[in-house]
């Protein structure tokens, strides 16, 4: 069964809103990219676009892998879908990857967004 904040995230995904949440101790604004399990643990690629870090945010964002165990105080809201440039990397943050809001992605998604 996902948790809350699981199913938070694929909202997010599916309406393409952003997420304000703590993670860690500190803000974060985010867009979900990809969510999905690693080693038993529900995790998500996000890009991060605002907030806080325990690393320097570049102008503009960066990508984020987060363990979803680790978010708090996640609520939805309206703005801009923001997920950066393409990385040239293939992604190693989701090893089973359960959504994608790519629609032609390479990671073989099990289920489809099917966006409202």
């Amino acid at each position: 069964m996902p948790s809350s904040v699981y199913r938070l995230f694929e909202e997010a995904m599916r309406s393409r809103k952003q997420i304000v949440c703590v993670y860690r101790g500190r803000t974060r604004e985010i867009c979900p990219v990809i969510l999905g399990h690693t080693d038993g643990h529900e995790v998500a690629l996000t890009y991060q676009f605002g907030g806080q870090s325990n690393s320097r945010l570049p102008p503009g964002g960066e990508w984020r892998c987060l363990s979803l165990s680790d978010v708090s105080e996640a609520r939805l809201r309206d703005g801009p879908w923001l997920v950066g440039s393409r990385h040239a990397q293939q992604q190693r943050c989701v090893q089973e990857v359960d959504l994608d809001v790519n629609p032609d992605s390479p990671y073989r998604p099990k289920r489809s967004l099917n966006r409202r």
